[in-house]
């Protein structure tokens, strides 16, 4: 039960953590000199972070066998 308690805890991190940094390159973004080099390596990161996301998802589900 602790290990689940700790995988939520840090998938509800990596979620906040990739809200912020959607908000971060929505904000780049709409600058009119946004550091494109920046913008592609926060895109990087928060993708780097959805596959943790769904790596940890997939731990707190249970398989189902149809």
């Amino acid at each position: 039960m602790t290990e689940t308690l700790e995988l939520e805890s840090e998938l509800a991190r990596l979620k906040q953590e990739h809200r912020d940094l959607d908000m971060a390159i929505e904000a780049l973004e709409r600058m009119v000199a946004g550091d494109q080099l920046q913008i592609q390596r926060l895109k990087k990161r928060k993708l780097g972070l959805k596959d943790q996301i769904i790596q940890l998802e997939d731990q707190l589900t249970p398989d189902i066998i149809a």
